[in-house]
């Protein structure tokens, strides 16, 4: 009885709630502008949303700047901190020369092994 109750419909793929009633937010468009390909790329927020003054160019990856009539809005990277990599967070623990210490400890050991390997 279930399969031809739902014979001829899409599960899932669309509402059966109508649209009677529902009151969309309002939205304003803004115009970015790419610092490397100067494309512009139009993204659509709320109208109450907090725009941000840069996006991520969809072209190229690079940072979009917002244009703000004939201008285009500036931003301050003075506060933004520098991505720590992995060598750097090593180096806040231990020295070049512990690294250099522990590279050696450690083949040592490997080339040990591999040496009990061939003679077995």
């Amino acid at each position: 009885m279930a399969d031809r109750s739902l014979r001829g419909m899409r599960l899932g793929a669309s509402s059966l709630q109508s649209e009677e009633g529902v009151v969309f937010v309002e939205r304003t468009n803004h115009t970015y502008v790419c610092t490397q390909c100067e494309r512009d790329t139009v993204m659509t927020f709320a109208a109450d949303a907090e725009v941000p003054e840069a996006w991520e160019c969809r072209t190229c990856g690079a940072e979009a700047l917002r244009r703000i009539g004939d201008t285009v809005a500036e931003v301050d990277h003075s506060g933004d901190k520098a991505a720590r990599t992995h060598w750097d967070m090593l180096l806040e623990r231990r020295t070049v020369p512990e690294l250099e210490e522990l590279l050696e400890e450690r083949l040592a050991l490997l080339r040990e092994r591999r040496g009990e390997r061939l003679s077995a």
